[in-house]
């Protein structure tokens, strides 16, 4: 892969031989691996996991075990979850901004 090629802030060295899986971040299909963290999966195709709530920063996550609060998203049915402690399952549908800002 060549610098720049993709917006991830994580780059894997290699997906092994984990199954695939398929969700969708902001409406946009992706993939990431069974065993990840949502957070991982995120992080893996995007540059930030949120806006920050108070500024122009974005967010990536801090504790990355489910103790301060950083790593909220949303899902589009609306309920939030922790991205660093739920385990990627095929079909997620997440959102990175609450339900008020979606198109």
């Amino acid at each position: 892969m060549t610098e720049g090629a993709r917006p991830g802030r994580l780059v894997r060295l290699t997906g092994g031989t984990r199954a695939a899986l398929a969700f969708t971040l902001d409406g946009i299909a992706q993939e990431g691996f069974r065993g990840d963290s949502v957070l991982t999966a995120i992080l893996s195709v995007a540059d930030s996991l949120r806006p920050a709530e108070f500024g122009p920063e974005r967010r990536s996550g801090f504790c990355l075990m489910g103790a301060c609060q950083d790593c909220w998203i949303w899902q589009d049915s609306g309920p939030r979850l922790r991205a660093c402690s739920t385990p990627l399952a095929a079909g997620m549908r997440l959102r990175r901004e609450p339900p008020g800002s979606w198109p």
